[in-house]
C-alpha cells in the first residue's frame, strides 16, 4: 500500500469522469431511488476503535468489517458490527467489542452484544455468517489480530465461544476476511479464512516518510502469510487442510475473499484480493483441491505486470453473460479493477475505458459489492473508499483521506455510470470507509447499505424513493447445508435473464445477508425460476409474483411467502 507519485495524466482521467457519467434510468417523472442516512433514528451508536495511541501500529489503518445476519429467525436482518480495542497496556476506550444490533422491526436497532454474549474482548477485524452445523440457526466467525473466533448460535438470542472444541483455535495470525462455502458439497459449511501478514506489536517494524516521525509501514516491510482453509468434519469440529488442498502460499497477503463458480462447471471457486501479491483465483478440482488459475486467467496482476493493493472483491454475472466476472479494489492511483469473465478462462479488465477506471483512479476502496439498487435487473456495484494515511493530502495534492463512496449504475449495455451524487448529500460524504455490506432492513423489498468507518461511526443508509418490481429469495437447504450457501438460482422474466449464487463473504471483512434479491423493472413475475442446489438437486418453480419474499426448501418447494413492507416503511 505505498502511495505513489500522481502523473499528469491524472487530470486528464479526473476530467474524462464527467464525460463517461451519464443519467441512470428511472420511471418517467418517477422520483429515483437515493440513500438516507437513518443511524441517528435507529439508534445505532457504534464508533470503531482502532486503538491507536501513537505507535502508528499496523492493523489500525485496516478495520472493520460487518454483517447482517437474521440471528433469532424473526425475518429481519440485524447487524453485527466488528471492532478492534485497545492495546495492552495503553487503555484509550477500554470496554470496546464488537456489538450485535437487533431489528426491532419499527425502523430501530437494540444493541443486544451483553445478551447474545458477544462482549468479548479481541481485535476484531472481519465477520462470516453461516449455520455451520446446520441447525437452523446462523452462526458467526469473527477474525482477528491474534486468535480468531467462531460463535455457535444457541436458537435462543445467544450464542456460546466454540473455538477451542472446534478445533479452530490455533496460533496466532493476523486474520482479515473470511467466507463459509461447502467447497466439497457434502452438505457442511467448511470455512476459508484470509490472513494478512506475520505482525505482533512485538514484531513492529519502524518506518518513516519524512525521516523524522514513525509512519504506517507498507505491507512489503512484512512477511507474508497463507490463507486457511478449515474443513467441517460434521460433528461440530474442523480440520485445517490448506496444504491438502493446494491453498497454502507464505507469501501471501490477502484481504478479500469472494465465492463463485467462474468456470460453470457447479462447484464453488475462490478468489482471493491481495495486497502487493498476487491476486488468486482458485478453481475447484472436485476432489478437495484446487488450482491457483489466476495468472493464465488475467487476475493476478494488473495489465502492466505489477501486483497491486487488491483489497476488497466481488463476483456477479454484471452483464447477463452467464459467467461470474470480479471487481476488486485497489490503492489510490490503480483504479477499481473491473474483470469481465470471457467465458474461456481468460478475463479482461474493463476498467481503463470504463467510468468505473476513471472515477475511481485516486480514490483507495476497501469494501466493495454488487447489488440492484435500482432493481431493474442489472447488478450495479458500490465501492467504499478511504485512504489509510491520514496525512496524505499534503504529499499528494488530489488525494484526500476522507472520500466519498462510490455508486456505479449498471446501463446495461457495459457501460456504467457513477450515479453517486444523486444518492443524497449525506450518502456522498467523505469518511474513512473500510466494511460495507447490505440487506433489506425493513423488508420492503430494496437493498440498504451499511457502510463502517475506521476510527469513526458506521452508517446506516435506507433505500428510498420510487423504484421497480422486485423478488426475495430465502433458501433453506435439506440435503444441501441448511442456508444453501452454493446453490445458484436463475430467473426469467420476459426476455430477462438473470443468473445469482448465495454466497457469503465478498467486500471487505464483511457478508450481506443471505437473501437473493432480484430486480424485475416493469414486470410483475418472474416467468420461471430454476434452483441448483449444491446437492446437485434441480427445481423448477413457475409464475412466481413479485412484490415478496418467499423461502424455498430444496426438494419441496416454496414453504413460505410474505408480502413486501410499502416501500421505505417498515
Amino acid at each position: 500500500m505505498k502511495p505513489k507519485a500522481i502523473l499528469g495524466t491524472l487530470a486528464i482521467f479526473a476530467a474524462a469522469a464527467a464525460v463517461f457519467s451519464a443519467p441512470a434510468k428511472n420511471a418517467p417523472n418517477a422520483p429515483r431511488p437515493h440513500f438516507v442516512n437513518i443511524t441517528r433514528s435507529a439508534g445505532i451508536n457504534f464508533v470503531h476503535n482502532s486503538g491507536a495511541f501513537g505507535k502508528e501500529y499496523l492493523p489500525e489503518t485496516l478495520g472493520s468489517g460487518v454483517c447482517f445476519i437474521d440471528y433469532n429467525n424473526s425475518g429481519r436482518q440485524s447487524i453485527l458490527l466488528v471492532n478492534g480495542r485497545d492495546w495492552p497496556g495503553h487503555p484509550v476506550h477500554p470496554g470496546t467489542t464488537m456489538e450485535l444490533w437487533q431489528n426491532n422491526g419499527n425502523g430501530t436497532f437494540t444493541n443486544v452484544t451483553r445478551q447474545a454474549h458477544l462482549n468479548v474482548p479481541m481485535y476484531g477485524m472481519g465477520c462470516a455468517v453461516g449455520d455451520y452445523n446446520n441447525d437452523g440457526c446462523d452462526d458467526i466467525f469473527v477474525t482477528a489480530v491474534g486468535h480468531n473466533r467462531l460463535f455457535r448460535n444457541n436458537c435462543n438470542g445467544t450464542f456460546t465461544d466454540v473455538t477451542k472444541q472446534a478445533g479452530l483455535w490455533g496460533p496466532p495470525k493476523f486474520g482479515t476476511s473470511a467466507a463459509w462455502v461447502d467447497y466439497d458439497r457434502d452438505g457442511y459449511l467448511d470455512l476459508v479464512v484470509a490472513n494478512y501478514v506475520k505482525w505482533t506489536p512485538q514484531t513492529d517494524i519502524y518506518c518513516s516518510i519524512n525521516g523524522k516521525t514513525k509512519s504506517y509501514c507498507t505491507p512489503e516491510a512484512y512477511k507474508g502469510e497463507s490463507l486457511d482453509l478449515w474443513h467441517n468434519n460434521g460433528n461440530g469440529t474442523f480440520t485445517n487442510v490448506t496444504k491438502k488442498a493446494g491453498l497454502y502460499n507464505p507469501h501471501d497477503k490477502s484481504l478479500g475473499i469472494a465465492i463463485a463458480d467462474f468456470n460453470n462447471d457447479g462447484w464453488p471457486d475462490i478468489a482471493v484480493s491481495n495486497d502487493t501479491e498476487p491476486n488468486k483465483l482458485y478453481i475447484n478440482n472436485h476432489n478437495g483441491t484446487f488450482t491457483d488459475e489466476a495468472v493464465t486467467a488475467g487476475v493476478a496482476y494488473s495489465g502492466s505486470g505489477v501486483a497491486r493493493g487488491g483489497m476488497g472483491i466481488a463476483a456477479s454475472d454484471y452483464d447477463h453473460s452467464g459467467w461470474a466476472s470480479l471487481a476488486i479494489s485497489n490503492f489510490s492511483n490503480q483504479m477499481l479493477a473491473l474483470y469481465h469473465n470471457e467465458g474461456n478462462g481468460l478475463f479482461i479488465n474493463e476498467s481503463p475505458h470504463s467510468e468505473i477506471g476513471h472515477a475511481s483512479l485516486l480514490t483507495l476502496g476497501f469494501g466493495c459489492f454488487w447489488f440492484d439498487y435500482n432493481l431493474d435487473g442489472w447488478p450495479d456495484l458500490l465501492s467504499a473508499n478511504g485512504h489509510i494515511d491520514p496525512g496524505i493530502n499534503a504529499i499528494q495534492r488530489q488525494v484526500f483521506y476522507a472520500e466519498a463512496p462510490l455508486l456505479f449504475e449498471n446501463l446495461g449495455n457495459g457501460k456504467f455510470a457513477d450515479v453517486t451524487r444523486q444518492m443524497g448529500a449525506n450518502f456522498n460524504r467523505p469518511r474513512v470507509a473500510r466494511g460495507a455490506a447490505y440487506g433489506d432492513v425493513n423488508n420492503d423489498g430494496a437493498p440498504d447499505i451499511v457502510i463502517t468507518t475506521s476510527n469513526g461511526r458506521a452508517a446506516l443508509f435506507l433505500n428510498e424513493g420510487e423504484t421497480n418490481n422486485s423478488l426475495e429469495i430465502k433458501l433453506v437447504g435439506v440435503k444441501s447445508n441448511r442456508d444453501g450457501i452454493g446453490a445458484t438460482v436463475t430467473l426469467k422474466d420476459g426476455g430477462m435473464t438473470q443468473s445469482q449464487m448465495l454466497t457469503d463473504g465478498g467486500s471487505y471483512l464483511s457478508s450481506s445477508a443471505l437473501v437473493l434479491t432480484f430486480g424485475l423493472g416493469r414486470q410483475t413475475k418472474a416467468n420461471s425460476i430454476q434452483i441448483a442446489w449444491p446437492s446437485g438437486e434441480k427445481q423448477t418453480l413457475a409464475n412466481v409474483a413479485a412484490g415478496e419474499i418467499i423461502t424455498v426448501k430444496e426438494g419441496v418447494g416454496i414453504v413460505a411467502r410474505k408480502p413486501f413492507h410499502k416501500r421505505g416503511t417498515w
